[in-house]
């Protein structure tokens, strides 16, 4: 008998080899503007099948071809190595705008977005020319940075070793979303001395294995499984000193947060324009309205009324974030700092609650044919339920509360 491992196993192998080995240069972005006009063209097309692919946790490798060639995976990169250098505003538009069609997709990339910022605030300039300039061309990274079975989130058991010309790396991870598809997989590890550096794993290298097992009823094609290291040996121009973001003040917390938020802004917006739609098109009128539609139900204009609304003050604070986070990159003091930590976390807990708001309230103000499993809409409720487990927002609450009661700041690390 076949065991699930095995099939798993025999799905990542089955994806072409040559998937990784395109020679297409990636369009290069020049603007903020040109950014949210590539998204909004790509959002349109990875809406159409996003319900089919989620059903049957089909792996998007076109659309995420499509993804990295737009150059939407680089438009983070600073002006003077060629990238964009766009604001993080924009980025917050980008990433709620492909979540909002798809947000497997919306999270894929979201850790390589993370990751560009710690190479820029603890790369070496080689690194960072080298590693720029590989985004730039398309290539994209996964992550291996989680494990799962530790008593805390940051309790790393992955080894890293130095040699004389090169690292040994040992352990297991979970939760590497996208690592499958990834050129580069940015693996966490700890030294003998308990710090975390991040080496930059190439695809297929040997001792490294990435299997396919994530289960979750929700993001089901964000190919979140594990990634086991058997020894595996990395050239140590591709090892980064990451404990350094978070020994001085920088946003690199900040930004692994919001980048977090916004998916889930952007499962928001999927989910009331799905309502809207459905309730235009399909809902009946209830039987003691007396009215025709069910557009014209008060109580339905209502509850659209408060999505709406709530919607709109959890992006208000997103974008306060995006403004505290581009000044904390500029001058990156103990206070600014803080200040970007602090509204991305109350922008976290507000993205949180609409998600999973509008997401429930597709079904209430739907009605009952709503929930046929051929129309999978119920893919809004567990993606949203699925990816605002990423961090728990009681925890946000107390912390916030903590500041400007006990003017205590947020703890420095990705998930404050």
């Amino acid at each position: 008998m076949t065991s699930k491992l095995e099939i798993k196993l025999k799905d990542a192998q089955n994806i072409p080899r040559d998937f990784y080995q395109h020679d297409n240069i990636a369009h290069l972005i020049r603007s903020d503007e040109e950014a949210i006009q590539v998204a909004q063209e790509l959002a349109t097309y990875f809406s159409k099948d996003a319900a089919k692919r989620d059903h049957e946790r089909r792996l998007p490798l076109e659309e995420i071809q499509k993804y990295s060639a737009s150059g939407l995976w680089g438009i983070t990169i600073p002006k003077k190595f060629g990238g964009a250098g766009v604001s993080y505003k924009t980025l917050g538009e980008v990433v709620k705008t492909i979540s909002s069609a798809d947000s497997s997709l919306g999270q894929i990339a979201q850790n390589h977005w993370a990751f560009l910022e710690h190479i820029r605030l603890d790369a070496e300039q080689e690194q960072q020319e080298f590693f720029f300039d590989q985004v730039l061309k398309g290539k994209r990274f996964g992550n291996a940075f989680s494990e799962k079975g530790s008593k805390t989130v940051a309790d790393l058991t992955t080894q890293i070793e130095f040699q004389d010309d090169h690292a040994v790396i040992n352990g297991q991870k979970f939760f590497a979303t996208g690592a499958l598809l990834a050129h580069w997989i940015p693996v966490v590890a700890v030294s003998d001395e308990g710090k975390p550096y991040a080496a930059l794993v190439p695809q297929h290298t040997p001792g490294l294995l990435i299997i396919n097992d994530w289960s979750g009823f929700g993001q089901r094609t964000t190919v979140s499984g594990s990634v086991l290291l058997d020894n595996v040996k990395v050239d140590l121009k591709y090892i980064v000193p990451i404990h350094q973001a978070f020994e001085r003040p920088t946003a690199a917390g900040a930004i692994s947060q919001f980048i977090q938020s916004a998916v889930d802004a952007g499962i928001a917006r999927g989910a009331v324009a799905e309502t809207i739609h459905y309730v235009r098109h399909h809902t009946r009128p209830w039987i003691d309205s007396g009215l025709e539609k069910a557009t014209q139900d008060p109580y339905t204009i209502a509850n659209i009324g408060e999505i709406k609304i709530k919607l709109r003050a959890a992006e208000a604070v997103l974008d306060l974030a995006a403004e505290a986070i581009d000044q904390a990159i500029l001058f990156p003091t103990e206070e600014n700092v803080a200040e970007a930590t602090l509204i991305t976390a109350e922008s976290k807990v507000l993205t949180t609650e609409v998600a999973l708001l509008a997401a429930n309230k597709l079904f209430e103000l739907s009605g009952t044919r709503s929930t046929l499993s051929e129309l999978n809409l119920d893919r809004h409720w567990r993606n949203a339920r699925t990816h605002t487990l990423h961090d728990p927002v009681r925890w946000k609450l107390n912390l916030v509360g903590n500041y400007y009661l006990n003017d205590i700041p947020l703890p420095r690390h990705a998930w404050s």
